[in-house]
């Protein structure tokens, strides 16, 4: 009975929830951003970490940014390869 009450009052599923958080909150990730030229990784880049859209160049080489959303941190590599790593 004591059981059924700590279950139903919501006890065990928000001590799963907060295991949960602690295994996987707080968690550092890693990203790579490939494709095609001119298909808006650099925008949706800059769109996350700044929260606008913003006009951008082509990008030779590559742009890093570290943004954090809740309790992750993300870096975020944007490859801007163009011709030189698509060789025919």
């Amino acid at each position: 009975a004591v059981q059924q009450s700590l279950y139903a009052m919501g006890v065990v599923p928000s001590k799963v929830k907060q295991a949960w958080a602690k295994f996987m909150g707080g968690a550092e990730r890693r990203v790579v951003m490939f494709g095609l030229d001119a298909a808006g990784k650099t925008t949706i880049l800059y769109r996350l970490k700044l929260g606008e859209v913003v006009t951008t160049i082509p990008t030779i080489g590559f742009n890093v940014e570290d943004i954090e959303y809740k309790v992750d941190k993300f870096t975020i590599w944007d490859c801007g390869l163009r011709d030189k790593a698509r060789p025919m």
